[in-house]
């Protein structure tokens, strides 16, 4: 048996005591970690520059690696929201009696062991244990190697808080950082319960297809803003510049503009304050037509095929016209991921018929689409933003880190 193997099976084995934990204790773990993460700023700032100093600059996961104090705080302050909340567990789902006597519950449970593959964000390391924890569930963090020295750190935090209310730390398995200790993971059926990849379409789709153990999608992100002939132009100018660079490194940041033919004359007036923000278009024919001479012109190339259906990460966008809703539901359609999607319309028959059409996560109206957040949703932390629709679709958080099990309560009866 291998050593990842060993400590899978040891964790499970181990998931099976937090059931029995009190809500109140899981909350002085969270709020002792928010402590320690605070208190520990500088050591955890020292660990992330070993992370940075093998990063470029120019990568666009540089800002997604990157810790600073403020982010540390904002941390800590996700730990202290999460401790706050409801428990999910043991939540009565459904009750009825049945005619012969019999009474059901069906009641929330722990899912057990969840594996967390992700890359370089070390926020996610806290944001999942903190949001496991309190679910119930035993943890795998599975971080890019990129991090590696960053979740060290912060998994010894976690661990320390752990063992102060004698609590066993290996709840928690940081897995080394080489990817073929995925495979392991990805095959130990009967020790994790769910895997949920957080990360870029390559590592989602190399999960898929190599995973034996039950996962759920999340965090690739082919965005696509829709300004109708009824838009306002105004306010839409503002959303997309909102949507597209408040933070380009993350999966509900903009990717795609598409814009009714009729409003090309506002063209120049919509995607004018990209320039600010040095945002490179990938420009159609027709929008390119009008944006030359008009928009920076090292920031302006025409559009490929492969410019559409690509998640940018980056200060990239591309653009595109379309003849009316139709022919934008029906691009949205083909390229979208299932994340999220926003129309800019004043007109109802019009917004009525994307959001009916439009089978995303979250569907936006007159909105930048930078809110798909766990905590923007008032959950709190998120695990990851499911693409899926099986057990979970969009944020998830505490509700969506629990299963349930029936509890049929009888006297005697026999069937």
């Amino acid at each position: 048996m291998s050593p990842i193997i060993q400590q899978l099976t040891q964790l499970k084995t181990n998931s099976r005591e937090l059931s029995r934990l009190s809500d109140e204790l899981r909350q002085q773990v969270l709020l002792d970690l928010a402590r320690r993460l605070e208190s520990c700023e500088t050591n955890i700032l020292a660990a992330n520059q070993l992370d940075l100093a093998q990063m470029s600059l120019s990568d666009p996961k540089y800002d997604r690696l990157q810790l600073s104090a403020e982010r540390i705080r904002g941390m800590a302050q996700d730990l202290r929201q999460v401790a706050g909340l409801t428990s999910p567990l043991g939540r009565i789902l459904e009750q009825r009696d049945l005619a012969n006597g019999l009474n059901l519950q069906k009641v929330a449970v722990p899912l057990g062991v969840v594996a967390v593959i992700y890359e370089a964000r070390p926020n996610v390391t806290i944001d999942v244990f903190s949001l496991c924890f309190k679910a119930g569930n035993a943890v795998v963090l599975k971080g890019g190697s990129d991090a590696w020295h960053s979740n060290q750190k912060l998994v010894e935090l976690i661990h320390a808080s752990l063992i102060a209310h004698d609590l066993n730390p290996d709840l928690v398995y940081l897995m080394p950082p080489e990817r073929a200790a995925v495979y392991e993971l990805l095959n130990a059926v009967g020790l994790v319960d769910v895997c949920i990849p957080r990360g870029s379409q390559e590592l989602i789709k190399f999960v898929r297809e190599n995973a034996k153990i039950p996962v759920i999608e999340t965090g690739a992100g082919i965005v696509h803003t829709y300004f109708d002939v009824s838009g306002d132009v105004v306010s839409a100018a503002k959303i997309i510049q909102n949507a597209k660079t408040r933070r380009v490194s993350v999966c509900n940041a903009l990717d795609c503009l598409l814009v009714h033919a009729e409003r090309l004359a506002d063209l120049a007036q919509l995607v004018a304050p990209l320039a600010n923000s040095q945002v490179l278009i990938y420009a159609d024919a027709a929008s390119y037509a009008v944006l030359a001479g008009v928009y920076p012109s090292e920031l302006l190339q025409r559009a490929t095929a492969e410019s559409f259906g690509c998640e940018f990460l980056d200060y990239k966008l591309a653009l595109k016209v379309v003849a009316n809703v139709t022919e934008a539901i029906k691009h949205i359609q083909h390229y979208s991921s299932g994340h999220s999607e926003a129309i800019l319309a004043n007109d109802a028959a019009t917004i009525e018929e994307f959001i009916n059409q439009i089978d995303v996560a979250v569907v936006y109206v007159n909105a930048s689409t930078a809110f798909t957040d766990g905590g923007e949703f008032g959950m709190g932390a998120e695990i990851g933003i499911s693409t899926q629709k099986l057990h979970a679709r969009g944020p998830m958080a505490l509700p969506e880190l629990t299963s349930y099990k029936w509890i049929v309560r009888g006297s005697g009866q026999i069937r």
